[in-house]
């Protein structure tokens, strides 16, 4: 390949590689790394619930630590995804401490619809009657929900349960920290936690950066120009033959 085609070939796999970095920010944290996730069998993903764009919920820590075992936020603030290759059993504890989903070792997942937050968990301010078979003291009523090894929820846990920003918001210009989450949870026969906090983020401060649109741009610019150099080439060259270039 000519050195003009090839530079114009990178310019352009330099501009797909960078713009998806906004969007991976806008999702949130995943704890610990691991690779995008398999679009799972049925039952997942789920509708944002209509999260705020001013908020950001992270996860800090999951403990114990299970290879196999990640937790990450979507979109901003909205619900959590926990994706089970440990070959254990883990299980999601609901407001009350009682069992409310669990993704089996196997990969099943499985929801208790005797959990109030079964119910509570269907609207993004908790917002619905909770029937009276469903208490944190009867017995689980387990239902499989999927069998992809993955499981996405709408916690009250991580995200601001009102519409009106809170008080300690005081500048809504400024990043402000809201508050730090945990939602229990139970690997194998060990207890731990899905450990997080939630943030204020500005208006300002979720758009893509000015200086990243105007380098995206110049990129892009440039694979163009560089490519109609070479088509301008080879039309003056094609009176002497056309100049074959190796690809």
């Amino acid at each position: 390949m000519s050195m003009p085609r090839r530079l114009a070939v990178l310019a352009v796999l330099g501009a797909l590689t960078l713009a998806p970095l906004s969007a991976v920010h806008a999702q949130g944290s995943i704890y610990p790394a691991s690779p995008p996730a398999q679009a799972p069998e049925s039952g997942n993903p789920i509708n944002d619930q209509g999260s705020n764009f001013n908020y950001r919920s992270y996860v800090t820590g999951v403990v114990p630590h299970a290879p196999g075992l990640s937790v990450q936020v979507l979109e901003f603030a909205d619900r959590l995804q926990l994706t089970n290759r440990s070959g254990r059993t883990v299980t999601i504890y609901g407001y009350e401490g009682e069992p409310y989903a669990r993704v089996l070792g196997d990969g099943t997942v499985e929801v208790n619809t005797h959990s109030p937050a079964y119910y509570l968990n269907q609207n993004f301010y908790a917002q619905v009657s909770v029937p009276a078979s469903a208490s944190a003291h009867a017995a689980p009523r387990w239902s499989v929900v999927d069998r992809a090894g993955q499981f996405e929820w709408h916690d009250h846990r991580i995200h601001w349960m009102s519409p009106v920003p809170p008080a300690k918001v005081g500048d809504r210009s400024r990043r402000t920290k809201i508050f730090d989450w945990r939602v229990p949870l139970r690997v194998g026969a060990q207890t731990g936690a899905v450990d997080g906090q939630l943030f204020w983020v500005s208006e300002e401060g979720t758009k893509t950066p000015i200086g990243a649109i105007v380098v995206l741009a110049a990129i892009a610019l440039l694979g163009l120009a560089l490519v109609l150099f070479v088509r301008r080439r080879r039309r003056m060259d094609a009176s002497g033959g056309p100049v074959k270039e190796a690809w």
